[in-house]
């Protein structure tokens, strides 16, 4: 049984109710719900919001019945850990067999594909992980062009390491926490804190399909990414 979540959160300081605006002929939400509605390895659909008119939507779309999200969890300072084990806690009861995997889209990344879901989703069954994250490669290192001022103002390399790093393909590589796929064990969920107490691998994805969107100009953005991909 894999359970396909997204959260959609009313509140958005960034963008006002981003998760419901339309974009290229349809809301948000929906570039993300079509997915998993249409992924042949999800059983079940979630959608986490405090937003009537989002939940509604889902519900009519197919989502389960789970209700509106607690106060607690629909605040700026509310995390996705929290939120998903709400989510996996008020889910269980409407299924017919335990989650086996818990799939979370962020619905501000709508440029994933199919096959990075179906990708995702065959890694944690390969590697038996707690959670399967998706990353793509940063653009800038914290060992190499990544600075911090110290206490005077001047500027410092922030990972600095022994002899320095002259050029980027000496550094070590890092990984941006790409927010867009997740594949996470629901024995960790429900046992754990937050999301790093486990062991958390990297989904590597193109750093094309990992725009997340947290401004106006991400969303013009990923606007134009969109159309250019239904152009063809």
């Amino acid at each position: 049984m894999i359970l396909g979540h997204i959260g959609a959160r009313k509140g958005s300081k960034g963008v006002p109710r981003k998760n419901f605006r339309e974009i290229c002929g349809k809301p948000l939400i929906d570039w993300s719900l079509d997915q998993l509605f249409a992924h042949p390895a999800v059983d079940a659909v979630v959608v986490s919001t405090d937003d009537e008119e989002i939940y509604e939507h889902a519900i009519a779309r197919g989502a389960l019945k789970i209700g509106l999200r607690p106060d607690h969890l629909a605040t700026d300072g509310a995390g996705k850990w929290g939120v998903w084990q709400h989510a996996l806690e008020v889910s269980q009861p409407l299924l017919d067999a335990p989650v086996e995997a818990f799939l979370d889209l962020d619905c501000t990344s709508p440029l994933r594909l199919a096959e990075d879901i179906t990708n995702a989703l065959v890694l944690f069954d390969e590697q038996d992980p707690d959670m399967v994250m998706s990353c793509c490669e940063a653009r800038k290192n914290p060992y190499f062009n990544l600075v911090e001022p110290d206490a005077s103002g001047a500027l410092h390399v922030s990972k600095p390491l022994p002899g320095g790093v002259v050029a980027r393909q000496q550094a070590p590589v890092v990984y941006e926490h790409a927010a867009s796929t997740y594949v996470v064990s629901p024995d960790y969920l429900r046992r754990s804190k937050g999301l790093w107490e486990g062991r958390v691998i990297p989904f590597l994805m193109p750093p094309e399909r990992c725009v997340d969107i947290d401004s106006e100009f991400d969303f013009r953005l990923v606007e134009f990414l969109l159309k250019e991909a239904q152009n063809g």
